[in-house]
């Protein structure tokens, strides 16, 4: 179970990043309330994961989700670069996820 809640926490973090730039500054107020909601949400199921998983791997994970979670999102909603090289490195990233994955007990 823990990795379900660590997941659905990288996912509010996608939601939380997305939401910040929305929010130009935390100048318009629906998005700064939905970053903030998203934000304690995201940490809160990560705090929760951390019960049973190793805190490198539940970091790694939780970070490694919302990176490129929002490096997709920035491509696929905001009309972002994609170039090789930022495509390379998101590879790289979810590399080593899947790393950090196979290596936990």
């Amino acid at each position: 179970m823990a990795w379900v809640y660590l997941v659905a926490a990288g996912v509010l973090e996608i939601v939380w990043a997305y939401y910040m730039k929305q929010s130009e500054g935390f100048t318009r107020l629906t998005p700064t309330i939905i970053t903030f909601i998203t934000m304690i949400g995201s940490f809160a199921l990560l705090s929760v994961s951390m019960r049973t998983l190793p805190l490198g791997t539940a970091y790694t994970i939780w970070t490694g989700i919302g990176a490129v979670g929002a490096f997709l999102v920035g491509i696929a909603v905001l009309g972002e670069l994609v170039s090789p090289m930022r495509v390379a490195a998101a590879v790289l990233i979810v590399s080593g996820l899947v790393m950090m994955k196979l290596s936990a007990h």
